[in-house]
This record gives C-alpha cells, structure tokens and sequence, in this order.
C-alpha cells in the first residue's frame, strides 16, 4: 500500500477539510492503449453549460484555503481555476498528449485540481508542507532555465531536493514534469474540500484510474484516499 505522501501538521490549520485521492501507477511492463477521443471536448463542453454543480462553492473554497497562507487567488488561482478560466474565454483549451488531456479533463468535469507527476524523478516521498522560503524550484522564465524560492508561509508540494510544485497546486515545476507514458512510474494527486460531493472525489478517482488503465494496458495502480478529519 501507498505510504505517501505525507502531510505536514500545519495542513490542518490552513484547509482542515481537505480530502485527496493518491494514485500510483507503475507503467514497466504495461502496453500502448488508446482513450475515447472525445473526452477533453466533453469536459470542455459541460463547463461552457456551467458544470458541475459544485463548481462554484469549490472553487470558491480554494480561493480561501490560498487567501489563509497569503497567496492572492485573483493572481495566481488553483489549478482547476485556471484551466476553468481558459474554457470559459475560448471555449476550449488544445491537446497536449492522451495521457494530460486524461487528467485536465477529469479537472474540469470536477472541478478539482489534479497532479500529474514523474515519480521516477522524485527523491523521497511527496510532502505537502509550509515553505520556509528557502526550498529551491526549478521553473522556466522568457525561456530559460531559473530557480526560485517560493515565499515563506507558502503551502508547497516538496521532495527530499526541493519544490515539485508552487502555491499547492499552482504552478508545478520541471524537475518532475510528467509528459507522455513512458513506461516508468507516474504520480497523481486529486485534491478537495468539504464543498465538492465525497462520491463525486472518487468517481472522479475512478475516472481517473479506468482511463490509465486504457491508456496503459497492464499497469499497475494503488490508490489512497487522504483525510485530515
């Protein structure tokens, strides 16, 4: 069973309602599948007709989760936020790869943040933790390669080496990108708050856990749900 990722006390104190689902997915020995080639369009769709029904209340409870540890969500929203805004003014966002449009559409069917990650380059388990300011990050800015800290308070996703990804789920950095199934191992982290439905939390696990295994015919998945109460 999964053992990770670990959650810092102070967690508590910023988001006492957060639920995630953890999905671990060794693809070493898995084959090459294919995936419905609508999915993305459909998930688009559903929030050009205002879906989910949560979608606000959720969305809202994350705009105030990031307003608790100083971030300013108006500025740099959640991740589900920010795929959301980008359908709603262009009534869709593009294909990237079978296996991203995978877990963007199931964030926008949800509203939910969804991570992807490459768990092979990862060193040490996932932590979600409150930065001290010093953790380095490696993002791109005007196209090259930079490391920067994040603020201190910030919520941060972390490994042994540094931030995996910035302000919880707003940016992610490029050390442990994930990018088309490579047959190794791959990380995903699907993220709530008391407003989103709880049967609604693992359909969208179990949505997210059938497409992979189309995709990855063969793969092996452990899954985890998280609670802080």
């Amino acid at each position: 069973m999964l053992k990770f990722p670990i959650i810092d006390k102070q967690i508590a104190d910023i988001a006492p309602d957060f639920r995630a689902i953890s999905i671990l997915v060794d693809a070493t020995n898995a084959g090459q599948g294919s995936m419905g080639p609508n999915l993305l369009e459909e998930a688009c769709d559903l929030v050009q007709a205002g879906g989910p029904a949560w979608s606000e209340a959720h969305l809202s409870g994350w705009n105030e989760v990031y307003a608790r540890f100083g971030a300013k969500p108006n500025r740099t929203p959640c991740s589900a936020q920010a795929l959301r805004k980008r359908v709603e003014r262009d009534g869709r966002i593009p294909s990237i790869n079978p296996l991203v449009d995978l877990y963007n559409a199931i964030s926008l069917r949800f509203a939910i943040p969804v991570g992807g990650e490459n768990f092979d380059a990862y060193v040490g388990k996932p932590r979600l933790s409150v930065s001290d300011g010093t953790e380095p990050f490696d993002t791109v800015m005007n196209g090259e390669a930079v490391i920067e800290t994040p603020s201190k308070g910030e919520v941060i996703w972390r490994d042994d080496v540094g931030v995996t990804c910035r302000r919880w789920n707003w940016r992610q950095g490029t050390r442990t990108r994930l990018g088309r199934p490579n047959g190794g191992r791959m990380w995903f982290i699907l993220e709530s708050l008391r407003s989103m439905p709880e049967e609604a939390l693992d359909e969208a696990g179990d949505m997210l856990a059938n497409g992979l295994k189309l995709l990855m015919p063969g793969c092996e998945i452990q899954r985890q749900k998280i609670s802080l109460g």
